[in-house]
């Protein structure tokens, strides 16, 4: 390496760690300036907050809290058949026959008839009979009918011969509710799920079956057993089959899936952050309705140095919460990197809107905005955990997969995370592009406020076609949303929905930047200009669309609805495969042009310049899905 090099390179290091200095000391003293803001109440309703995230996290570990365990008195013999029943289940304590104090009966008596100030809740006789009574007797009674039927299914999970523990399957497959015609089978389909039973060649009798209803235990082994994993957390073999199952069990264990556990897992990781976001903003609200942020400005700190240290704080204690929280769950460090995105894009999002709100009113109306629209767009999608690949849009998706100790590739890893990197990234760009003192301390409305963080961002014509690309993630999340709450939309409706949606999303993104532009005059407002400027916008977003192809690997473009926001899947023909990957060049530029043309004639022509844009776009996507189908 030459002197000069080595000098450069010096320079360059040195330069660096003066920015990582200047930065630490500003997180230290957004941590000393906003401790002294934590009043009494705030700081119990964070303790509050911790208590409920970890009773949370260890109620759905395996382990659980054990707040059901031994509430319920149960009066059975030892030699009776119910008495394994009673020790196994974690809700009941078991007491002699001989120390009831009952009615009448008791001790060894057949039958037995409780009174009111019994010490037990449910009593079974020597003959078998089970009575209670008192105010828990009734939910005491449905519990431990609820324990006979998971005792002889665990019985039954433990017989060798399963031919003979289970001599009828029972396999569920979900079919698509709007396909008509007829299955695979020749069998009519009207959209519902079916259920096929089918004997395995067992003789239907065993030595530890159970009775018609599942009250009686069945004879036999006593001890817990493993209950075959049936209260497992589970998501879908992505691009698979993961509609249908096909395992032994009882008809009454049959239900449609619905992961209650991933929404569980959705707000404790959630909630934490929708507080923190709180604080984050009102640390930089108050900056600028106070001008504490002028002493900042004035320092050598550059204004990305400035934004760093004040949200490094915030990012390190919603990242030790979300690693007390894996922990608590039992999660690994994969949970903690699918939940750190999600930290970032709230973290981004709450600062951008603190820098566009104009009061603290203002801003819990944008805060609460944010915290509605992100923790749907995390919640949605892990609905249908146990049902379709959609479920992967959410990155708490990948958290359910590891605490199922189930792999996950490094693509369904970017699939879920990359747009919530990206659209943090992008957002603290734009709002450090108003982290200046014009900007800052200006009462101006949150629209304006916008086009400038845009505006700002321009650097010549050819800068508009980075800015498109800028905005591919939020197209995406965007898009991605959309396809969520549009999937349990009957089809006939949420196709050209999905449609509409997706193009109108496509259209704003190319657009908005060279609105921006004519608005702050960054370019001169003639057809020509706008022309040329449409066309860099539409060149630049086909070119960050293609990223976004990345869902074909995952199986979104099988889904209707899937096809309808990102196009038909990837074809093995060379000619075919150009014209998908082309074909969206024309159209985007076609399309970017009369937005770009109505932005140059004001707000009014930008309005109708987007909605022709928006039909034109329509027509395209509608055609593409005619042909494909």
């Amino acid at each position: 390496m030459s002197d000069g090099r080595r000098s450069a390179f010096a320079d360059r290091l040195r330069r660096l760690s003066n920015s990582i200095a200047r930065t630490g000391r500003i997180a230290r003293w957004e941590v000393t300036s906003s401790a002294g803001t934590v009043d009494r109440k705030t700081a119990v309703a964070l303790v509050v907050l911790v208590l409920a995230a970890g009773t949370a996290g260890v109620s759905v570990s395996d382990e659980g809290l054990g707040l059901e365990r031994g509430i319920y008195v149960v009066g059975v013999a030892e030699e009776s058949q119910y008495h394994d029943v009673a020790v196994e289940a974690k809700q009941f304590r078991p007491v002699p026959l001989e120390d009831v104090v009952a009615e009448s009966g008791g001790g060894n008596a057949d039958t037995i008839a409780l009174r009111e100030d019994a010490n037990v809740d449910v009593v079974v006789s020597r003959d078998g009979r089970i009575a209670h009574d008192g105010p828990n007797g009734e939910a005491a009674y449905d519990e431990f009918r609820s324990a006979v039927e998971t005792y002889n299914a665990n019985l039954m999970d433990r017989e060798s011969d399963q031919a003979a523990a289970y001599p009828v399957l029972v396999s569920l497959e979900y079919q698509d509710r709007d396909l008509g015609g007829t299955t695979a089978d020749g069998t009519s389909d009207d959209g519902g799920g079916t259920a096929d039973e089918s004997s395995d060649g067992g003789d239907g009798t065993t030595d530890g079956g159970t009775d018609s209803d599942g009250d009686e235990p069945a004879t036999g082994g006593g001890g817990g057993g493993d209950d075959g994993g049936n209260d497992r957390l589970q998501v879908p073999n992505v691009g698979g089959d993961s509609g249908a199952s096909s395992a032994p069990g009882t008809p009454g264990s049959i239900a449609p899936p619905f992961p209650f556990d991933s929404l569980v897992l959705a707000f404790l990781f959630v909630v934490p952050m929708n507080f923190v976001i709180q604080a984050y903003g009102s640390t930089i609200m108050d900056e600028r309705l106070n001008r504490r942020g002028e002493l900042l400005l004035v320092s050598p700190a550059s204004s990305r140095e400035i934004v760093a240290g004040k949200t490094l704080p915030y990012l390190l204690g919603l990242v030790g919460i979300v690693v007390a929280i894996a922990v608590g769950i039992g999660g690994s460090p994969l949970a903690v990197a699918a939940a750190v995105p999600i930290a970032l894009l709230f973290l981004a999002a709450s600062f951008t809107g603190a820098m566009f709100a104009r009061s603290f009113k203002e801003l819990t109306f944008v805060t609460v905005t944010i915290s509605v629209f992100l923790t749907t767009y995390t919640f949605i999608p892990a609905i249908f955990t146990d049902v379709n690949p959609i479920a992967l849009i959410s990155p708490l998706t990948l958290i359910v997969m590891d605490l199922q100790d189930e792999s996950v590739r490094l693509g369904e890893y970017l699939f879920s995370t990359g747009p919530f990197y990206l659209s943090a990234a992008v957002l603290f760009l734009l709002g450090v592009g108003v982290y200046r003192e014009e900007d800052m301390f200006a009462q101006k409305p949150i629209p304006a406020k916008v086009l400038d963080a845009v505006a700002n961002r321009l650097r010549g014509r050819r800068s508009i076609a980075l800015l498109s690309i800028l905005f591919i993630p939020f197209v995406f999340a965007g898009q991605l949303l959309s396809v969520a709450l549009l999937f349990a939309v009957p089809e006939v409706v949420a196709v050209p929905a999905m449609v509409v949606a997706a193009a109108a999303i496509e259209e704003l993104a190319k657009s908005v930047g060279v609105y921006a532009g004519f608005a702050r005059s960054r370019f001169d407002a003639t057809a020509k200009t706008a022309v040329v400027l449409g066309a860099f916008s539409g060149a630049g977003f086909f070119l960050g669309e293609k990223v976004t192809h990345v869902v074909q690997f995952v199986g979104l473009p099988d889904l209707p609805v899937g096809t309808a926001a990102f196009g038909p899947a990837v074809s093995s023909d060379p000619l075919l495969l150009a014209v998908v990957f082309l074909a969206p060049l024309g159209l985007h530029v076609v399309t970017a042009i009369p937005s770009a043309v109505g932005a140059s004639r004001g707000r009014t022509g930008y309005a109708v310049g987007f909605l022709a844009a928006t039909l034109v776009h329509v027509a395209y996507n509608l055609g593409v899905l005619t042909l494909v189908s």
